[in-house]
């Protein structure tokens, strides 16, 4: 009988300083099948697939591909045998264009001369053929995430690759752009391509995937077909314990306003318009005012303006009763702004700091952190130490650990813990949750909650609607640079609010 499974990965062990991330882990894919790989924030997923890329090496244990054992000591060696792998963090040459960075490494030569054309039109064939609207022109560093992605799963097929790794492909993708890529792995799988698919979101993995292998803390505990499980049942395995998929949160009585926002207007880098327009509103202590939208519609510029990362072309911005239109950061923070940013790389973390060095990065100035000038490191380690324990930031040399080396999850972790924990009286959240799993974005949200319970303002921005229905106190609705609806979550449904998403409604501000 021809052997069932495209690729065993079986009783894998990998170490790193401090920590065991994959302990005698066995994942077995079926041909043709859809995979998922379900655990938490560092329970060793990328760690695993990483080691079937050849990006690192296990110290024990065997992959066999169609029943034979293989040595995969690099990802050339993955790429001759047929794995492709989809990175968490894309792994794209920003300067290069779309086509320049799909044919990287197999580039098409004649006489020493790079031959583009064939490499085009295979490349536009496959993007025709797989749904994968993309432009070969177009530099990187110019196209949305989610063209983004599709330039990384061109780079696969344009290799040929039948073995496919996903690696959290969802986490900054819109909405609409996750339905497409569901529709794409659908389609590669009925073809014959077998998928790992990385993700925490079990709503996604219940809709796309046959089976999922469930990880806990580096540790196998089992695989499940999904026809025959539920999300409740998925999350207990994944997390060890029930988790309350809902947002307990009492009625609040908003008190004074923390945060005023008149006539603000933002340039927009991408083209000529403005990306905000003449936006007003107000957030007050005790109450979580959310910012929703489709992706792409001025909300980022809106924070960007609210944080001093873009100066406002005009309007004007009150925090606590002080004028901070013009203020730089540091002021707008020691003013009592927080900030989870968007985008963790860029704005969040310097990646090659410790942890604990990342933890202090807005207050090691403060006299418990800097006495003459000099760093006090064991109040820094002590607090640091604090952290990890209250947040559950999981690292393998605790504070010490370089930021680059956490899984994504856990970066996001280590910001929110900073930000929340210099008790802000304004809190800004963005995407707080993106690329967490579901114990620790409950924990998250109960953790925002509790600030305005605490009496503090949170603005959140969020593009998940379950997250802007549950948690929101009130709802902004941005279409094209304006706020064009305020809605009361508890009086509006997901449909209503997607049409003032798409601008099929609006109501006079």
């Amino acid at each position: 009988m021809e052997n069932q499974y495209a690729i065993e990965m079986l009783n894998i062990t990998k170490r790193f300083p401090g920590i065991i991330a994959n302990d005698n882990i066995t994942l077995q894919l079926r041909k043709g099948e859809i995979h998922a790989l379900l655990g938490e924030n560092g329970a060793g997923k990328s760690t695993l697939m990483s080691v079937l890329f050849g990006l690192y090496q296990p110290e024990e244990g065997t992959i066999k591909k169609d029943g034979k054992v293989v040595s995969i000591k690099n990802p050339n060696d993955a790429t001759a045998l047929g794995i492709g792998m989809v990175h968490q963090h894309f792994k794209l040459v920003e300067c290069f264009t779309v086509l320049d960075n799909i044919i990287l490494g197999v580039e098409p030569t004649k006489g020493g001369f790079l031959q583009k054309d064939e490499a085009r039109k295979k490349v536009l064939a496959l993007s025709e053929r797989y749904g994968l609207q993309i432009d070969p022109d177009a530099k990187i560093e110019d196209i949305t995430v989610g063209m983004q992605q599709r330039t990384e799963i061109l780079k696969m097929l344009y290799r040929d690759n039948e073995i496919l790794i996903f690696d959290e492909p969802t986490a900054v993708l819109t909405p609409q752009e996750i339905d497409e890529l569901m529709q794409i792995m659908r389609n590669l799988a009925a073809e014959g391509k077998s998928i790992l698919f990385i993700s925490h979101k079990l709503a996604e993995i219940m809709a796309v995937a046959d089976r999922c292998s469930v990880l806990r803390k580096g540790k196998y505990i089992g695989t499940v077909d999904t026809k025959d499980t539920t999300v409740e049942a998925l999350s207990a395995m994944m997390v060890g314990r029930d988790v309350n998929f809902h947002v307990e949160k009492a009625d609040k009585t908003p008190g004074d306003v923390v945060l005023k926002v008149e006539g603000m207007t933002v340039a927009s880098k991408v083209h000529k318009n403005n990306a905000v327009k003449n936006v007003s509103f107000e957030v007050r202590a005790g109450e979580i005012v959310c910012i929703a939208g489709i992706d792409g519609n001025g909300q980022t510029e809106t924070v960007y303006g609210l944080t001093g990362l873009e100066p406002l072309v005009s309007g004007k911005i009150t925090l606590c009763g002080k004028d901070i239109t013009r203020a730089p950061i540091r002021e707008r923070s020691l003013t009592g702004m927080s900030h989870i940013p968007e985008d963790r790389h860029k704005h969040g973390l310097v990646l090659d700091y410790t942890l604990e060095d990342n933890i202090v990065l807005q207050r090691y100035f403060e006299p418990e952190f800097t006495r003459h000038g000099l760093l006090q490191r064991k109040n820094i380690r002590a607090y640091a130490e604090r952290l990890i324990e209250d947040y559950d930031i999981r690292s393998g040399q605790g504070p010490v650990t370089t930021a680059r080396s956490m899984s994504g999850g856990n970066q996001q972790k280590a910001i929110v813990a900073r930000e929340i924990d210099k008790a802000p009286q304004l809190l800004v959240a963005v995407q707080p949750t993106r690329g967490l799993d579901v114990g620790a974005i409950e924990n998250i949200h109960k953790q925002i909650v509790a600030q305005r319970d605490a009496g503090k303002a949170v603005l959140l921005v969020s593009l998940e609607m379950d997250e802007v229905m549950d948690v929101s106190d009130r709802i902004l609705v941005m279409y094209e640079g304006e706020i064009v609806g305020e809605l009361d979550p508890k009086a509006t449904t997901a449909e209503e609010m997607g049409l003032y998403m798409a601008g099929a409604k609006r109501k006079e501000m």
